[in-house]
């Protein structure tokens, strides 16, 4: 199978490559529709193949402006947008399509499920509305594309625009050598040290810095980043809410949910409320020990930017555990292959490294092969740097499909993190938070890539609900605390020494704790993105309607000039608008999938179950709901109560 071959776009000349390109794919098209008889393999399979050729070209020039971000990536990026969003609209509004599609009977499930989310998309695209109500969804869903992009753009230029310069050594004693050694830089010839808003920066002195006027100013930046966002979240909101009612629905939530797994906003709603009813108390005492552990230091009240601070401080107390302890046993590479190793084992595959083109020099790739036939690739940009947008993430590139003439294409995609940089001097080490990170994005890549779906529009994660496409990396996620899978991989990077056998256990029992109070904040999170698209909120209001969530659910009221929203790049650009939920929703599946996989008392995995896994979720991508392909695998809808037993809260009622 071949591989498209990475390579960087030609600036200067994208913008006309890329009409050229969509002026071929629409001839394609035009030609496909002239066809007197449209069956799938003659119909469906090439046009499928015209937005495989498109993502080839596109791909490359977006995921180099999340990663290498400059004015070149901006202006090409944002120059190609308009026409992408016209093209995509004109698609999706063709009604000679829609009609071709609502004739045409596939011959398996895939096919048929290819089918059936196409119609259904045409619908909610406005195929069948008055050509003004279609010019103006038009005119939306460009706009809506353009201020994604400027929200994002924000983010990064106010990351990248802030440092805060650490004179006193007093104010950094207690921080890591390895994030001192990360943020020593010099000023007018003494030594200084550099702190700012890149998240390995920011969470090193947020967590050790004993200064708390230092750890208030560092927080404060980070929380009132961009506040340019806050009209371009007002026009996002309008935007979204006239698109809905143009489509028939009363509010975004709904147009939302109509190609998710969750039923209905009540739904939704009354699993958030059940999960915070179960977690408040729990959160409670949690606070209590941290406020309890302030005001030893004199601290009559607890603020937002303590609690990381005191966390592990409290961790340290409780659990005589420190993240730090584990960071000299996770050098990155070594981490990177024990992981690719216990992938390989799970799943009957092998990781092979290759030298191919890349765009930055620590980038690796490495070739997935099965019975001695590659079939996939996978590239790793694991290190943060100051071009590269903060985060992780998973995209996709190349998809697993068959052409028209039966051809096999092979698939391939990139796994983002941004972990401490390593240097000549120094090695990238990671604590068991990145770990657990790099094992999250490992879930979706194979998701994507362990495909062996036919039709390229349910192949991969193409086509899966977005309330469930978070199930495969949770679940992978798991492993990371498994003691059998960290002794792959965790050992000391100087001496080559095991990690101690206590180790292991006190990052398991760090796994829960204050689990409580991080379930409360991705609630908090998730409700407030649910709400917002329930009803047009504008201005205060969408301040109006957080403090409101904050007032039950955030046991440590953030300081008034808290502005989260405008750093919500998850909703406001990215594909998580009314849907943020889906982390909560998604991690009962992957409880519950991980009980069912990995007994816990003997430390092994079922074999045979893990090999259901593979066959029934990993390999189908989105050939059926993920609830028909569940219920395939173990024979019944996946158990609620999964998730609070990960977590080690007790609950009832809870319900999908």
């Amino acid at each position: 199978m071949q591989f498209t071959t990475f390579k960087t776009p030609d600036y200067d000349h994208f913008e006309k490559e890329l009409t050229t390109l969509l002026k071929e794919n629409e001839k394609r098209i035009e030609g496909l529709l002239k066809m007197p008889k449209k069956e799938y393999r003659s119909f469906v399979r090439p046009y499928m193949e015209t937005f495989e050729k498109l993502d080839l070209f596109f791909t490359p020039l977006s995921h180099l402006n999340s990663v290498e971000n400059s004015e070149k990536t901006q202006k090409a990026y944002e120059a190609s947008l308009p026409h992408l969003s016209h093209y995509h609209t004109k698609l999706s509004q063709n009604v000679d399509l829609y009609r071709a599609f609502s004739k045409i009977v596939g011959s398996d499930r895939a096919q048929n499920e290819v089918i059936r989310q196409e119609l259904r998309d045409f619908k909610l695209s406005g195929v069948d509305l008055p050509e003004e109500k279609k010019k103006r969804l038009e005119a939306i869903d460009l706009r809506l594309s353009e201020l994604n992009n400027r929200f994002s753009q924000n983010l990064l230029d106010a990351t990248n625009a802030y440092e805060l310069i650490v004179e006193d050594p007093k104010d950094v004693e207690g921080i890591p050598p390895n994030d001192l050694a990360m943020a020593e830089t010099e000023k007018e010839g003494r030594k200084v040290w550099r702190f700012t808003l890149q998240i390995p920066s920011y969470m090193a002195y947020m967590t050790y810095g004993p200064n708390r006027q230092l750890r208030e100013e560092l927080y404060k930046a980070y929380v009132t980043r961009a506040p340019e966002n806050q009209e371009v979240i007002d026009e996002i909101l309008r935007l979204r809410d006239e698109k809905a009612k143009i489509l028939g629905f009363d509010h975004f939530s709904e147009l939302s949910l109509a190609t998710k797994m969750a039923p209905n906003d009540d739904a939704v709603i009354d699993f958030l409320n059940e999960l915070a009813e179960a977690a408040l108390p729990h959160g409670k005492k949690e606070v209590q020990k941290l406020q309890k552990l302030a005001e030893e230091d004199g601290i009559e009240k607890i603020e937002s930017y303590d609690v990381a601070f005191y966390s592990e401080k409290l961790k340290k107390r409780e659990l005589d555990f420190d993240d730090e302890m584990t960071r000299p046993y996770f050098e990155q590479s070594r981490v990177l292959q024990g992981l690719l190793d216990f992938v390989a084992e799970l799943f009957g595959v092998d990781f092979i490294e290759v030298k191919v083109p890349v765009w930055n020099d620590k980038v690796r790739v490495f070739d997935l092969r099965r019975s001695n036939e590659t079939f996939a690739r996978i590239y790793f940009d694991l290190e943060a740097r100051k071009s590269k947008r903060g985060g992780a993430w998973m995209n996709d590139w190349q998809t697993h499909h068959e052409d028209d003439k039966g051809k096999e294409h092979p698939a391939s995609a990139f796994v983002v993190c941004n972990f401490p940089p390593s240097s000549e001097k120094t090695p990238s080490l990671l604590r068991h938070d990145d770990v657990v990170t790099l094992f999250h994005e490992m879930g979706h890549a194979i998701h994507h890539l362990f495909s062996q779906v036919k039709e390229r529009f349910v192949s991969g994660i193409h086509g899966v609900e977005w309330d469930v496409v978070e199930f495969p990396s949770q679940f992978l996620e798991n492993f990371s605390y498994a003691r059998p899978v960290l002794e792959r991989f965790a050992r000391h990077f100087e001496t080559n020494e095991p990690m101690p056998g206590e180790l292991y256990d006190k990052i398991e029992k760090s796994r829960n704790f204050l689990a409580a109070m991080g379930m409360l904040r991705q609630i908090e999170f998730a409700l407030f993105d649910f709400m917002l698209h329930q009803k047009l909120y504008q201005g205060e209001e969408v301040q109006a309607l957080l403090d409101q969530l904050r007032e039950r659910l955030s046991l440590i009221k953030p300081p008034s000039y808290n502005r989260f929203q405008w750093g919500f790049a998850h909703i406001f650009a990215g594909g998580y608008a009314a849907g943020y939920y889906s982390y909560k929703w998604a991690e009962v599946l992957s409880a519950d999938a991980f009980f069912a996989c990995f007994d816990k008392e003997k430390e092994m995995v079922k074999k045979e179950v893990i090999k259901g896994y593979l066959h029934h979720i990993l390999e189908q991508g989105a050939s059926a709901p993920m609830r028909e392909l569940y219920r395939a695998w173990l024979g019944r809808d996946p158990d609620p109560k999964a998730l609070l037993r990960l977590y080690g809260v007790e609950m009832k009622g809870v319900s999908l």
